[in-house]
């Protein structure tokens, strides 16, 4: 098993401020750049767990630059390039402090606040008589609050017009671009023989436009089934086989973990931790195509740090 990225402590030319997310490390340089490391902590119910996975943040760095690069005709993203398998240099922009999630499926939280009776999440109403992972007959759009710490909290599009949280003409085009990239990630993803059942995207503004910041469509912030055997199982009532982050909330939920007040996180023994390492490298491998390859581990932040600072002087050339 290979050594895991869980703390980055760099100073880049030019740095101003670090921010550290609970999956991301994301350096401020003066030039208006951003450096985001993706580190290989893992997040769940909104706790870092205590070990990190090896390859994760590879994993995701090269997804989503694989669908940030499949989009730019959707939407201007902030990506400028990957200097190192784990690390984007981009554009810094202002974030809007709303993630729009779409959901294909009843899935996850929307099956969670389905089987507690509700019929309305975030204002937008679900149909009777459905049961967990089946098809929405429409995407619906359930958005949440971007909190810098703690939990998201859901959202509905009236109350984020009447808080003025986004005003409205920008709010419509977040719709538009969400509905748009999920479009084009669930054609994308049907290509492999993958179902994209529901995601989030994030937004900011740089020189007055809208543009899409962050990681899109990687297991971290979607969730995805595999196509075949799909309607079989869903006409069993069987656990569908999907590719995400939800088998590692069910570990947790089954060793008496949801991230509530007065619970303990799990310890992860070692077995667990590289059957993580695997499924993301399966998800990779079956979403892009193209097999992983495992990146030089024996001195990750070295590695990061030289690769980082030779694409910035080039950059700065």
């Amino acid at each position: 098993m290979g050594n895991a990225n869980t703390n980055s402590t760099f100073q880049f030319e030019g740095q101003k401020e670090v921010y550290n997310g609970k999956v991301r490390d994301v350096y401020t340089l003066d030039n208006g750049l951003l450096v985001m490391v993706a580190s290989d902590r893992i997040s769940a119910f909104d706790h870092i767990l205590p070990k990190g996975i090896p390859h994760k943040g590879q994993v995701l760095n090269q997804v989503a630059t694989m669908f940030l690069e499949a989009t730019r005709d959707i939407v201007p993203n902030w990506l400028i390039g990957t200097p190192d398998p784990s690390v984007a240099v981009g554009y810094a922009c202002e974030p809007i402090r709303v993630e729009m999630v779409i959901r294909g499926y009843m899935s996850g939280h929307a099956a969670r606040e389905y089987k507690a009776g509700k019929r309305i999440l975030c204002g937008v109403p679900m149909p009777e008589g459905m049961k967990e992972n089946d098809k929405f007959p429409e995407p619906i759009i359930t958005p949440a609050t971007k909190a810098d710490e703690g939990h998201d909290e859901d959202i509905s599009r009236e109350e984020i017009l009447s808080q003025g949280i986004v005003p409205e003409d920008i709010y419509v085009k977040l719709e538009e671009y969400t509905r748009a990239l999920f479009q084009r990630g669930t054609e994308m993803a049907a290509k492999q023989g993958l179902i994209l059942v529901d995601t989030k995207y994030e937004f900011g503004i740089r020189d007055g436009e809208v543009m899409l910041i962050d990681e899109i469509h990687t297991p971290d912030s979607s969730r995805y089934f595999y196509a075949e055997g799909y309607e079989e199982r869903q006409a069993n009532d069987e656990v569908q086989k999907q590719l995400s982050k939800e088998f590692v909330r069910q570990w947790l939920i089954e060793n008496g973990f949801q991230g509530l007040e007065g619970q303990t996180m799990p310890e992860m023994p070692d077995s667990f931790v590289e059957v993580v390492t695997d499924r993301y490298i399966e998800l990779y491998e079956k979403i892009t195509g193209n097999a992983f390859e495992r990146a030089d581990t024996s001195n990750i932040e070295g590695r990061i740090k030289n690769n980082v600072d030779a694409f910035l002087k080039q950059l700065n050339d």
